[in-house]
């Protein structure tokens, strides 16, 4: 809803629209482009949280049922073959890394010696690690932007309150009027610059420790799997080195 204040100033009746489109409109050019980027800035957090609330719960969804798979007592050989077409989430890649490295190892003349045996748990290791770390950090995409914003925004907005400010006063000064009719429309529209650096920061760093939580939760889960992998195909090696 439109808000107007009829004021008197000069002797006449003048209306001055206090209105969100008013108070943009009537701000200096150096508090618009403040305005403009933290409106932008708050546009894509939202983009980025909607997007990151739905990946979560959808990585939390497959994982739930790839580890009801996984533990249902089919063998590791069939379980690959069912996941390995058509994996996109990060417990079944890791899985299928690890998979893809075994079968390959056990491919190989002489394999199941000793020496073949530990090099290959170290090799298994290694690439779960690294397909750990690479989906975590996919997962974690767009994180950094968040906290930027929460962290940002605020003194943005601020920037621009203090720049319109120092305006106002500039064009006080000129018109020698100093009746708060006069005043209130300026620094009105500077507040409007720090009303917006908060309306686009809160929900950022809100979003931020939410989700860094929820990556560092499932971070752990994944490494849990991964040691839980190792140490089943660490048997196999075991048994067939023997």
């Amino acid at each position: 809803m439109e808000q107007e204040i009829v004021s008197q100033a000069a002797g006449a009746s003048v209306v001055v629209d206090f209105s969100m489109w008013g108070l943009f409109i009537r701000a200096d050019l150096v508090v618009k482009l403040v305005m403009i980027s933290l409106l932008l800035a708050s546009f894509w957090s939202w983009a980025i949280i909607f997007d990151k609330v739905l990946r979560f719960r959808r990585v939390a969804a497959q994982a739930d049922r790839f580890e009801e798979v996984f533990w249902s007592g089919n063998s590791l050989e069939e379980l690959y073959e069912r996941v390995a077409p058509r994996a996109t989430h990060p417990m079944a890649l890791v899985f299928i890394t690890a998979m893809r490295e075994w079968m390959r190892a056990n491919g190989r003349q002489g394999a199941s010696s000793s020496a073949m045996g530990q090099g290959l748990r170290e090799r298994i290791d290694k690439i779960m690690s690294v397909t750990l770390a690479r989906e975590m950090a996919a997962l974690e995409h767009y994180l950094d932007f968040l906290a930027t914003v929460g962290s940002t925004a605020p003194f943005i907005g601020l920037f621009g309150t203090v720049w319109g400010i120092m305006t106002s006063f500039q064009a006080i000064a000129l018109s020698h009027n100093t009746s708060l009719a006069v005043v209130a429309p300026g620094i009105a529209e500077a507040l409007f610059a720090t009303a917006l650096g908060l309306f686009a920061a809160i929900p950022a760093v809100v979003a931020y420790n939410r989700f860094n939580n929820q990556a560092s939760q499932y971070g752990r889960r994944l490494e849990g799997f991964a040691e839980e992998f190792s140490a089943i195909l660490s048997r196999r090696i075991e048994e067939e080195a023997d």
